[in-house]
């Protein structure tokens, strides 16, 4: 394939077609000042938008390495076999009616394919999509208006979604952008390409993805862990694991947005839930770059302030740490016996108008144990009052920058009182403007928690398998007990006499399943607790079935924890763990780990649990043993990665995690046949 640079660098540009849309790609070169030359095609117009127009693509003065393409579908296949056959250097397919029509005829897949082989090795955006916006260069393969203007450097934003791309372009925050690209129905050029085709570019400071389906998951992670810059996504849209017919209760606890959280955090991507937070981040990453952690210093002049800031951080996962006797000792030169000392502090208006007061206020405050500062500071309406005063808070946050070397942030509590021009003079500053208290601290959180990817290979998910089927527990036991996982002694039996004599092998307590059955405490299909063998007998008359299942009752729990790996196809193979048990689904007590996990890894996502004090021995109570829990979890991942061309999902719940030993007690597999 060609390099995707030539198409979102272009010399030259062609449109094709005599529409408003093709007008306005025409206006838009214009008015962002695009150097080159740009040729209108049209077989009958003589003039498109005040240029005077080609009557083919084959009639062109030269090969354009950018086009335009606006006819309707059918058409667009021909125009872009024209461009290739011309030597383009890509095409903007505008046209939607393909992939994503889903018609009845299935005529928009047919189509599309039409479209891919008709490109050959020329490159295609699309179809389905607006195009690009270079804001470095000036190229604007845009057929709409747009907010926005030229730059030096700044972050790129790649959407699947070109309305969201053009309301990002909207925004009046300050934020440079420095591309704009719709990726549409990513029929030939996928999310992942386009992304590391901008994060190329020296001049693009951060990358933000609105991700509704991740298409090549291996072309995903190759990207991330390349990129060399921060990236910061936001997830949207249901993945295929939405219709996988989960019988576990993983299956409704680790759908497509865990396993996005585990993939985004197992490649060091940013991950925010709002359109404005996203903006909010980039904008943090391309002035300051990622954070060394969540610790933060808030400061500002009233007391309410402090107090929503203490709840929202809070609320954001920050930590506001305590203030250090050195931190306190200088706050109280700079502001007297009056203030109240603290984090978040409000300094009061004492020192209101005193630069040099309020930038030792700021540097003490910056002295402590803290990662960024962020002061909070609301500019008053310029149409209506004068705000000059502010502006020396902006003088001090940028003197206590300079002093202290950490990351300093302004913080409007409502995104309207940041104005756009004072954001850009903060950007040029080097000064963070963050335009609302969610959406700022939000930023501030994703921009700690972003780390490098961890190295090693993603057990990416293959074809789906056929004909899955249930394991038996007994089964389902046996495959997990190959790898290693830890299961109670146990014996099938046929009948409930044989039953009862297999417990009495076994030996008494013993547990008695009916086999078969998915959820067998909801069914009535467990009795725990059998102390001899007419008990058995009679449990297993009660249940009524052909065949039973007789296990070592597991005592001295400490807790019950539920693992799962369920195959998500969008994301790879998700593992989850949480609080076990017949609650586990009430209880939603989770978290997810792209598949392969480390045991270091596992250990933290089991103390992040809210069931986690619990392990480590809650109020005096026996701790549970660790070392045993982790390496049984990591036989249970070992037989997922043996089994993962067939295994649909694997659950075991709950592993009952003693003091002395972790033991799968009930287990649930679905496997198939691999294609």
């Amino acid at each position: 394939m060609q390099p995707l640079s030539r198409l979102l660098r272009p010399r030259s540009i062609a449109v094709v077609g005599g529409g408003a849309w093709c007008a306005n790609v025409i206006a838009e070169c214009r008015k962002i000042g695009f150097a080159g030359p740009v040729w209108p095609v049209h077989a009958t117009k003589r003039e498109i938008a005040g240029l005077p127009a080609f009557a083919s693509v084959a009639d062109l003065p030269g090969a354009p390495d950018a086009a335009f393409v606006g006819v309707n579908r059918g058409a667009t296949v021909e125009v872009v076999r024209a461009l290739a056959e011309r030597g383009a250097g890509g095409a903007v397919c505008f046209a939607s009616g393909f992939r994503e029509s889903k018609s009845e005829t299935g005529d928009g897949d047919t189509l599309e394919a039409a479209l891919v082989a008709a490109a050959g090795s020329m490159r295609i955006l699309g179809p389905n999509c607006y195009g690009f916006l270079n804001l470095l260069d000036g190229a604007a393969l845009w057929p709409d208006q747009h907010g926005g203007l030229r730059t030096g450097r700044g972050v790129a934003l790649v959407t699947q979604s070109s309305n969201i791309a053009i309301n990002l372009t909207m925004q009046t925050r300050g934020l440079p952008v420095a591309y704009v690209v719709t990726a549409g129905n990513q029929a030939q050029t996928g999310l992942a390409e386009i992304a590391a085709a901008v994060l190329a570019d020296d001049r693009v400071t951060a990358l933000g993805l609105h991700v509704e389906g991740i298409g090549d998951l291996g072309a995903f992670a190759a990207m991330a862990r390349a990129a060399g810059k921060p990236i910061v996504a936001i997830k949207a849209g249901a993945s295929e694991q939405s219709r996988v017919a989960a019988v576990s209760h993983t299956g409704s606890l680790a759908g497509s947005a865990a396993g996005a959280r585990a993939l985004f955090d197992r490649l060091g991507v940013a991950q925010v839930e709002t359109l404005a937070e996203l903006l909010e981040t980039l904008k943090l990453l391309h002035v300051a770059g990622p954070l060394a952690g969540t610790r933060l210093a808030s400061m500002s002049c009233s007391g309410g302030e402090a107090g929503l800031m203490a709840d929202a951080a809070a609320r954001t996962g920050l930590v506001c740490p305590p203030l250090v006797p050195t931190q306190a000792a200088a706050l109280r030169a700079a502001l007297g016996p009056k203030v109240a000392l603290a984090n978040p502090l409000d300094y009061h208006t004492y020192i209101w108008g005193d630069r040099a007061a309020i930038t030792a206020t700021f540097t003490a405050m910056m002295a402590g144990p803290v990662d960024i500062g962020a002061v909070v500071l609301d500019f008053p309406r310029p149409d209506r009052c004068d705000g000059a005063a502010w502006e020396i808070v902006v003088d001090a946050v940028a003197d206590t920058a300079a002093a202290a070397g950490k990351p300093m942030a302004i913080l409007s509590s409502l995104p309207e009182t940041m104005p756009e021009p004072a954001a850009q003079a903060m950007v040029a500053r080097g000064i963070v403007p963050l335009c609302g208290m969610a959406e700022g601290l939000a930023a501030i959180a994703a921009a700690g928690r972003a780390r490098p990817g961890r190295a090693g290979a993603l057990l990416v998910p293959g074809p789906e398998p056929r004909a899955v089927r249930l394991l038996t527990e007994a089964e389902g036991k046996a495959v997990l007990a190959a790898h290693g996982v830890p299961v109670p002694r146990r014996a099938e039996a046929a009948s409930a006499g044989e039953a009862a004599a297999r417990a009495a092998e076994i030996g008494f307590p013993v547990v008695l399943k009916a086999l078969g059955v998915a959820h067998k405490t909801e069914a009535g299909a467990v009795a725990l607790g059998l102390a001899d063998a007419d008990a058995v007998e009679a449990a297993a008359t009660r249940m009524g079935g052909a065949a039973f299942l007789v296990e070592e009752m597991v005592t001295g729990a400490v807790a019950e924890v539920l693992v799962g790996i369920l195959r998500d196809p969008a994301h790879g193979f998700v593992l989850t763990l949480g609080a076990g048990g017949v609650m586990a689904e009430i209880l939603g007590d989770t978290l997810s780990l792209s598949v392969p996990a480390t045991a270091s890894e596992i250990e933290a996502a089991l103390a992040g649990l809210r069931c986690g004090p619990l392990l480590s021995g809650y109020r005096g109570r026996p701790s549970a043993d660790m070392p045993a829990l982790v390496a049984a979890i990591l036989s249970v991942q070992d037989c997922a990665v043996a089994h993962a061309g067939a295994l649909m999902e694997l659950e075991i719940n709950p592993l009952i995690a003693t003091p002395d030993r972790a033991v799968a007690v009930d287990a649930l597999i679905r496997l198939g046949d691999t294609p």
